[in-house]
Formats: structure tokens, sequence, C-alpha cells
């Protein structure tokens, strides 16, 4: 399975899984990866994700060059399943790589080797960012006259200074983690061995967390972005209004006044 996709502790694991061809995206993995990320998002037991690759030196490649861009291009013609969704919704890749799905709960990134082109893609859409040591970025496109289309214009500059950004998507160069740490693109560097251990202790501290008030401030966040100082803030309490007044908005409080861990229920 190009996927593996799994929950435990109220965290939904996705796992891409084809580490012979350092885990790139072909139409059968984005296929699955969508279907994950929309069972991830009404799962209401489910409070956080974990992203991260199989094997031992890449986290995800970008796009299969032999089975997406020739399907996409007309060159080869659909012969799976996955090859004639891909080809009937145009937005499902998007919606795979988190291009434009709306999904107002956090994902955690594992990255646990190279992380190019799609795959750095796919890391910028991610909330939290653990790089292992070994872990390398790079938005190689210009380099064979295409265009970084999976977020990288928009979003690269509003994470790191707009230098940097152009730096990284005009050069085509790789960077180590240590500068993806340096540059404040990665949250912190670990030992390849604990990248995704690493990961799950974050995610298990979200969890615990109230998950409306989770949800409104990744919400907010991701709305406000753009918007003018004004506007941001009255959509900032228009989100923070039904939290205030939730169960969980009273649980929290009473939990803290009697020195107990809060009991949220999302609601």
């Amino acid at each position: 399975m190009p996927l593996i996709y799994e929950k435990k502790n109220r965290i939904a694991y996705l796992t891409l899984n084809r580490p012979e061809v350092k885990n790139c995206i072909d139409p059968e993995t984005a296929v699955e990866m969508l279907a994950a990320w929309e069972d991830y998002r009404g799962d209401k037991n489910c409070l956080c994700a974990i992203i991260t690759g199989a094997g031992d030196d890449s986290f995800c490649a970008g796009l299969d060059l032999a089975r997406m861009i020739p399907l996409n291009t007309g060159a080869r013609p659909p012969e799976t399943e996955a090859d004639r969704k891909i080809l009937s919704d145009p937005e499902l890749l998007d919606n795979a790589m988190l291009r434009n799905f709306k999904l107002f709960k956090p994902v955690v990134s594992a990255v646990n080797g190279f992380a190019i082109a799609g795959g750095m893609e796919l890391v910028m859409a991610t909330d939290i960012r653990i790089a292992s040591d070994k872990a390398r970025f790079g938005l190689q496109e210009a380099r064979w006259g295409v265009f970084p289309r999976g977020g990288s214009t928009v979003r690269l500059p509003r994470q790191v200074s707009y230098c940097k950004a152009m730096e990284i998507m005009l050069t085509g160069d790789l960077i180590d983690a240590g500068e993806a740490f340096r540059i404040g693109f990665v949250n912190r560097v670990v030992p390849h061995d604990k990248v995704v251990e690493e990961a799950e202790k974050v995610a298990l501290k979200i969890a615990q967390n109230g998950p409306l008030a989770i949800r409104a401030i990744k919400e907010s966040v991701l709305s406000c972005m753009g918007l003018t100082e004004e506007e941001g803030l009255r959509k900032e309490a228009e989100l923070a209004g039904p939290v205030f007044k939730s169960r969980d908005a009273r649980e929290g409080p009473r939990a803290f006044k009697e020195k107990r861990k809060p009991q949220f229920t999302g609601e």
C-alpha cells in the first residue's frame, strides 16, 4: 500500500510508503492521502495528525514524474482507477497535498529525510515541523523549467524571509536541517532515529488540549493571514466567541481551580 494510515492515542498517522522511489506521490498515493485527510478531518476522536515517510532517507521527493506528469499532460492514458479519479477531479491532487484542502485540525510533519519539490510543499502545509538531522529541503522546479505550483510562491515567503524564499526557489539549491531551523522553516532538529518520537511528543501535547480551541486557533491564523489588522481582529473575535461559550471553556478553568487535568469533550 502506498500510504499507511493508522490511528492511536487520538493521533492520526500518515506514512508515505514508497521508499523505493523516495516516497514520491503517484495517483494511488494521492487518492489514499486525500481519503486519509478527509477521515482525519471528520473524526472527532483524532485531535492531531503526524505525516512522515517510510524508509531511512526520504520524507517525500514530490510527484512521481514518470506516472503523474504524463497522465496530466495526456502523454499517458489512464490505466488504473486512481488514474481515472485524478483526471476526473482536477482538485484531487491539490487537496491530497493540502494545497487547497480546508483542514483546521493540526498536522505535525516528521521529516525523516529528503523533502524535495512537492515534498517540501507538503511540509509547508503542516503546522509544526520536526526534522531529522539527515533531512534536506529544496524546490528544484526552476532547474527543469517548471513551476513550484504546490503553494511555494505563496506560502514560503510568508514562512521565512522574502530573500531566503527567493534564493530557495530561484537557485534550486538544497538546504540542510540546520539551515532550515536557522531560517525558521522547522521547529527543531533531532537525531534521525528520534524524529517520529519527537513528533509524537508534540502531537500528544496538542491532543491533551481543548479540541474546540485548537481548531479555532488554527482557523483564525489561516483565515486572518492577509487581512488588514482591523479585519483580522474582527474575524478572530468571530471565531473565539463560540469557544468561550462552550462546555470545554467552563471545564478548563474549573479544572485549573481544582488542580486536576481537564476532561474536554469538544462541546
